[in-house]
């Protein structure tokens, strides 16, 4: 059975003019440093227009959630403002039901 989400985060990037290349990289990146979080169950980096990307992942609770924002996708995202037109959006929400694999 598919373990059980009830947490997660939506998270809006809009890259500064130029920098597109840059964020999406961060993106592709972050795969690796997400897969390492025992409780991040499902991470998505994606891409909503020309310079606007996002993130969204789901946890099993709160634990999960905040270890997530203290690790190195997050860290990735202070330690390069540079990359974006405006600081990231980041809204936590609440899961009310999901279809997992497994």
């Amino acid at each position: 059975m598919a373990e059980t989400v009830t947490v997660g985060l939506l998270i809006r990037l809009e890259a500064a003019p130029g920098r597109e290349g840059d964020v999406e990289n961060l993106l592709i990146q972050g795969l690796s440093a997400v897969q390492e979080e025992p409780k991040t169950t499902a991470w998505f980096g994606i891409r909503m227009g020309p310079s606007t990307f996002g993130i969204f992942d789901v946890f099993p609770d709160e634990d999960g959630r905040q270890a997530h924002l203290s690790g190195r996708v997050a860290q990735a995202l202070a330690d390069n403002p540079d990359f974006f037109a405006e600081q990231p959006n980041i809204e936590q929400i609440d899961v009310i039901r999901s279809k997992l694999p497994g």
